[in-house]
């Protein structure tokens, strides 16, 4: 076949004078193509063929004799083992990066994809990550750009992967539908009849109907097409505001709108009475009465001037004192009348929560309430897991639903179904919660208080679906920590079948060995987690141990980073609380 492909002939006329197919012909064109040394070792009996099936993916000899010579003098030759090391500086087709830019464009600028012609390898290897990453950026830049131009942003910023929170400190300001017209409220009430009523019989039919299927199909996506419209943006906004524009996990383009930077925040003019004013009124009073005195002041008052009588007619401003006196009496009023009023409360600390989560630089409430929404971290990836995808949907969601000013928040919450409120009040608290643990911020007691927030709820990171991978934890440990997650989850036999492998082998294989089998690093480890499992044995009333520790049933049972931190922590505060017990509260 290598005689007549050299002498011109394609794989279709091979084919054609063997009498095979043209796969075929590709693979053993594919094997002859493989390193004349390599083929020599396979002639000499000293390679199988599933080795020389393995190493035709890449057409770089000197790749393949330098694989060889290591797999050769190991344990492992077997050729899974030998696709891995061939391809383990390539990026796989269905990267989101290679989805993004394309494969026909890669290949136009000069990047080489290698191709398994024996077994499934879901569109090959890109051989030259550098020229993807370049591709990535120029055709990111272009579609920043495009967004731009074409909807007016001020700015667009544009990367492969923003770290999550990248938003933190930007005011969030989102669209409204617009409502449908006669027409369209006319068309959706005739779709969704015919839909119902085509649906119904449909089902009551015994026949399968590729016809009928069609035509739900079709009806749904109008539907869906009316009730999905886009959502229109103040251009005055969109003129001050910005986005954001990266790739998401399937590699598409993720687009994300409507940010105001603080310097970009439109200037609020002063009302009349605020402290401003205020002061330039008392020093115009002072320096009337400072002329009168012969110009010499104290505080802002007069020296050698007596006081006017109070009753000589003229009404002036109440002294500063008087009135922190008078709203200091308000405020303590207004506090005990809110305590009586616990939906009251309720609202009055959600419209706090709804003004820091959605109207940032905007917030007015007499509550003084600090709410952080911060993660510090630049995790890659996290964006892109099912819990930040379900809390920027929710964020969305409400996001819309708002009014788009801060001063119309407190009626559309006094106006909101208590479901509804119960569930914004959730949305807004959680997204101020903070377990992080930090090298300058341990953050003990307050991670203390997550694991007990934790097991009541019943939360766990392996029922929120965390699992070991080799970008999340087994790709950042030293060997020992992989070796001690296998022992851990899996046991001394499967440890020995990777205690043997290079780093980034030992991850891969440390990550299929753990996939399902519920093991976390003791970090990650909450009640529901590891305490379930230690005590869950014992009778409900019963005392069990766990650490050499007597633990009652009910008990918050602290793991180990946390309890360390904690002994010896106690402050004599604590000693005299304890000593002194509870204050009883008046009647």
């Amino acid at each position: 076949m290598m005689v007549l492909r050299e002498q011109g002939l394609d794989e279709e006329e091979i084919a054609a004078r063997f009498h095979i197919s043209v796969a075929t012909v590709k693979q053993r064109l594919r094997l002859a193509s493989v390193s004349p040394r390599l083929l020599e070792l396979y002639g000499d009996d000293q390679m199988k063929l599933g080795q020389v099936m393995a190493f035709s993916i890449t057409k770089d000899h000197a790749r393949q004799e330098q694989v060889w010579e290591t797999v050769s003098r190991t344990q492992n030759t077997d050729p899974f083992y030998i696709r891995r090391l061939l391809t383990e500086t390539a990026i796989r087709a269905s990267d989101r990066r290679a989805v993004y830019v394309g494969i026909e464009a890669y290949e136009a600028a000069g990047g080489i994809v290698m191709r398994d012609l024996f077994e499934q390898d879901n569109g090959g290897w890109l051989q030259d990550p550098a020229l993807l990453e370049q591709l990535v950026l120029e055709k990111l830049t272009a579609d920043a750009e495009a967004l731009k131009t074409d909807e007016g942003w001020k700015w667009v910023d544009s990367a492969i992967d923003f770290h999550f929170g990248h938003a933190a400190g930007l005011r969030r300001f989102y669209g409204k539908q617009p409502e449908l017209t006669e027409e369209e409220l006319t068309l959706h009430d005739a779709l969704t009849a015919e839909f119902e009523k085509l649906n119904a019989e449909y089902e009551a039919a015994d026949d399968y109907s590729a016809e009928t299927e069609a035509h739900l199909d079709d009806l749904d996506a109008q539907l869906t097409a009316l009730k999905e419209r886009p959502f229109i943006l103040d251009p005055e906004d969109v003129a001050r505001g910005g986005a954001f524009i990266s790739l998401a996990g399937n590699g598409e383009v993720r687009i994300e709108r409507g940010f105001v930077r603080p310097e970009d925040e439109p200037v609020v003019e002063a009302e009349e009475g605020d402290s401003d004013e205020q002061d330039g009124d008392d020093g115009d009073d002072g320096d009337e009465a400072a002329a009168e005195g012969g110009g010499v002041t104290i505080n802002g008052k007069s020296v050698g001037v007596e006081e006017p009588d109070e009753d000589d007619g003229k009404i002036r401003p109440l002294s500063e004192r008087l009135i922190e006196d008078l709203t200091a009496a308000r405020t303590l009023a207004l506090r005990n009348a809110l305590a009586n009023e616990p939906m009251m409360a309720f609202i009055t600390v959600l419209h706090l929560l709804v003004l820091n989560t959605f109207y940032h630089f905007r917030t007015a409430s007499c509550l003084e309430i600090t709410v952080q929404h911060s993660v510090s971290t630049k995790t890659q990836g996290l964006s892109d897991t099912v819990w930040a995808k379900e809390i920027e949907q929710r964020q969305e969601n409400w996001g819309h639903d708002l009014p788009g000013d801060a001063d119309a928040v407190w009626a559309y919450l006094i106006a909101l179904d208590h479901d509804s409120r119960m569930a914004l009040f959730a949305h807004c608290a959680s997204t101020s919660l903070n377990a992080t643990i930090q090298q300058w911020n341990r953050r003990t007691r307050e991670n203390q208080h997550a694991v007990q927030l934790a097991q009541t709820i019943g939360f766990g990171m392996v029922g929120a679906g965390w699992t070991p991978t080799v970008e999340n934890y087994l790709g950042r440990v030293t060997k020992a920590h992989i070796l001690q997650a296998v022992r851990e989850a899996k046991g001394d036999q499967s440890v020995q079948l990777i205690d043997h492998l290079k780093k980034q082998d030992m991850a891969r294989e440390a990550a299929r060995l753990l996939d399902g089998s519920g093991w976390l690093p003791e970090v990650l480890r909450y009640p529901a987690d590891e305490v379930a499992e230690e005590v869950g044995t014992a009778e409900t009333n019963d005392a069990v141990t766990v650490d050499d520790k007597a633990v009652e049933a009910g008990d918050v049972v602290l793991p180990a980073f946390l309890t360390e931190e904690l002994d010896g922590e106690q402050t004599a505060a604590d000693a005299d609380d304890d000593q002194d017990g509870h204050l009883e509260a008046a009647e």
